[in-house]
């Protein structure tokens, strides 16, 4: 059956199921939209206009955003590159980072690598795995897997293709990192014909710039200090602000409020060279949303 074409406003989302489900509705809680899965389970309700939602598995989610049945959604980057899906990365949300890796039981390796002779490679990206092979010049043959691909060695296959967050559970199975086809994180995806669509990419535009600031905010902070006027300038000159710093006049003469949003990672140097330039009543504050 052909694809439904889109005939109305409403913009298909696409939400993923498992590990990556948490972080996604946190990142879409701070940004001020509820989604409630309830009773409802697959078809959640969502407090975004316009919107309607299904929850999938992130392997589905890249084919639907593919054949054009959802418009935007969330997915791994590893997906996108295995499939070879024709769609548009929206946003890099940094989240549930991992690694494709190759892994073996240390007594199949040799110096750090695969000993010589045929070899057979189980997973589930069976494309990024063939790359692998080609590129090394191995003499392999693909097992497909449909999840647990670490319970394969040593007696169904000699190596496994798999992601991982840590390493952790590989380890737990007697398994050896050895070599790293690629990283890869969450990230908002669209179908191309769906940001063609006037009302649609005007919907994808407004979420992705929603979710942006959540994540900008996530990374700085709020800071204010107090600063005489023969020190504001020096002040001013260290603070690694997003464009120029607030400044206001305190009451009184000589003196002024600072008030900026820094990276948080920067603090821990930052807050000793605004004290050693005088500044006083510093406040360090979380934000929520960053627009720039």
């Amino acid at each position: 059956m052909a694809i439904i074409e889109q005939q109305t406003r409403t913009i298909r989302l696409a939400l993923p199921k498992g590990r990556m489900q948490q972080g996604v509705l946190e990142l879409l809680r701070d940004a001020g939209i509820r989604v409630d899965i309830g009773a409802r389970a697959l078809r959640p309700s969502i407090s975004l206009p316009d919107c309607d939602v299904k929850l999938l598995k992130p392997q589905n989610i890249v084919e639907m955003l593919h054949l054009g049945s959802r418009d935007i959604g969330f997915a791994g980057e590893d997906w996108v590159r295995e499939t070879k899906a024709d769609v548009v990365e929206l946003l890099d949300t940094g989240l549930n980072p991992v690694r494709v890796v190759v892994a073996a039981p240390e007594v199949f390796l040799d110096e750090g690598r695969l000993a010589k002779g045929r070899v057979l490679v189980a997973t589930e990206y069976e494309r990024l795995t063939q790359m692998w092979i080609e590129a090394q010049g191995l003499d392999a043959k693909i097992v497909r897997t449909f999840g647990a691909t670490e319970v394969f060695p040593p007696e169904d296959a000699d190596c496994i293709v798999d992601n991982t967050a840590t390493g952790s559970t590989l380890q737990a199975h007697g398994l050896k990192i050895f070599d790293e086809l690629m990283t890869s994180t969450t990230r908002l995806y669209a179908n191309p014909k769906a940001l063609d669509d006037p009302a649609r990419r005007d919907i994808a535009e407004r979420l992705t710039m929603l979710l942006r600031s959540v994540l900008e905010a996530r990374e700085r902070v709020m800071i204010e200090i107090n600063i005489t006027a023969a020190r504001l300038d020096a002040l001013v000159e260290i603070l690694p602000c997003m464009r120029v710093p607030t400044i206001s006049r305190l009451f009184g003469d000589g003196e002024y409020a600072i008030k900026a949003a820094v990276p948080r990672a920067d603090l821990p140097d930052l807050i000793p060279r605004i004290k050693s330039c005088g500044g006083t009543d510093i406040i360090v504050s979380q934000t929520s949303q960053i627009i720039p």
